[in-house]
């Protein structure tokens, strides 16, 4: 049953809400909508090992399970099945490829080849990591905003137990806002990094402990030379259990003469940032400017 056409691009399948669609960014368009690809091993995707399920970045339907992804050394995600019913076949026009498109929504995948040998199925999905997102097994959630989220996002990347770590924005009233937006200070958000980890390598305490010493709690509205309200430290917690954590954590900080205005607040909507945002650091090749580590626990 055809249920759904966005902009005459592709056509679904199957039924949809449109409530579970996601505003995509220009790059992700350019690839999902316009079928495009992503340069090679640049994706978020590409060597990345977390026990989970990838999703449609455009309408979350599953598609993948981490237990069929394999390094095929092509530069980008390849998995060597899908999730039953989730991924349509499509011969390009040249008839040379086979592109993959999610059976949901229609949004452009990547492409499919059969044949080479790498795994005993014989079969090779090669997605463009944008196109996907992830949720991982038995995984917990975190979200920190100590300053500019590169730096953030930087430093937690690194640490044991952490399974992915993206830029965006919590905290205001506007959705879906973008970069120039926040910067206004206007629209009430703050940057912050959402932090999925595995609760059997590392505690969230262990994370927040390292939030607390990769910024400086003090700076009220600021983080070094970064100044407005969007760069406030702040926690949002998901459960009463990290309320209670970065509670008694502040705590410990004041008992040691700290005077901390990280404000602590129930978790929002997250607006992931653009993509020119995630993983800046590594892709610039540079070390944060004004994130560092200090000692205060």
């Amino acid at each position: 049953m055809i249920s759904y056409t966005c902009n005459n691009i592709f056509t679904a399948t199957k039924p949809i809400d449109l409530d579970d669609m996601k505003q995509l960014t220009d790059f992700e368009k350019h690839v999902i909508l316009d079928k495009g690809t992503e340069a090679p091993f640049t994706g978020d995707y590409c060597d990345f090992h977390g026990a989970g399920t990838y999703l449609c970045k455009q309408c979350s339907e599953p598609l993948y399970r981490s237990a069929d992804k394999f390094n095929s050394g092509c530069g980008w995600p390849s998995f060597d099945d899908e999730i039953e019913g989730a991924v349509k076949r499509t011969p390009d026009a040249d008839g040379r490829r086979t592109e993959i498109t999610c059976v949901k929504c229609g949004g452009h995948l990547g492409h499919v080849f059969e044949g080479e040998g790498f795994t005993p199925k014989n079969t090779r999905h090669c997605v463009n990591s944008v196109s996907l997102t992830f949720v991982p097994d038995a995984g917990e959630t975190a979200y920190f905003g100590g300053g500019c989220f590169w730096g953030v996002e930087h430093l937690m990347a690194q640490q044991r137990g952490v399974i992915s770590v993206e830029s965006g924005y919590m905290g205001g009233d506007v959705d879906n806002p973008t970069y120039e937006q926040v910067c206004t200070g206007r629209t009430g958000h703050a940057e912050v990094v959402r932090i999925d980890f595995d609760p059997a390598e590392v505690s969230y305490e262990a994370l927040a402990k390292l939030f607390f010493e990769i910024h400086d709690p003090t700076q009220k509205n600021r983080q070094g030379p970064d100044i407005g309200a969007q760069y406030r430290s702040v926690v949002f917690y998901t459960s009463d259990a990290q309320r209670e954590t970065a509670e008694k954590l502040v705590a410990q900080l004041e008992a040691k003469g700290y005077r901390v205005a990280t404000q602590i607040e129930p978790a929002a909507t997250f607006w992931r940032a653009e993509e020119y945002h995630q993983d800046y650091y590594k892709n610039k090749g540079t070390a944060p400017y004004c994130h560092a580590y200090t000692k205060r626990f």
